[in-house]
């Protein structure tokens, strides 16, 4: 589970997402032309990737790299963390 710390420093990021995302739909519903609608997309993918990168990372220093994991603990993050990560990236 992730600290009220990183919860805190999770949900401030959704604000750029939810920016990023409405961009797009400002520009699809001003019927901008493809070329700028295509534009926009990349910084909301950048928003979405920057949160995900939280997310992993956290997983990754809670779940694998602390010293209080046991070893079974920690095959199963390894586990679970190539299935998410394999789901975010195919």
């Amino acid at each position: 589970m992730h600290s009220v710390r990183q919860k805190k420093k999770l949900v401030a990021l959704i604000p750029r997402v939810k920016g990023q995302t409405e961009a797009v739909e400002r520009a699809l519903t001003k019927e901008r032309g493809c070329e700028e609608v295509v534009r926009t997309m990349p910084a909301a993918r950048g928003a979405i990737n920057a949160l995900a990168a939280e997310v992993l990372c956290d997983h990754l220093e809670n779940h694998l790299a602390a010293q209080r994991v046991s070893k079974g603990e920690r095959a199963h993050a390894a586990t679970e963390l190539a299935r998410v990560i394999r789901q975010f990236v195919g």
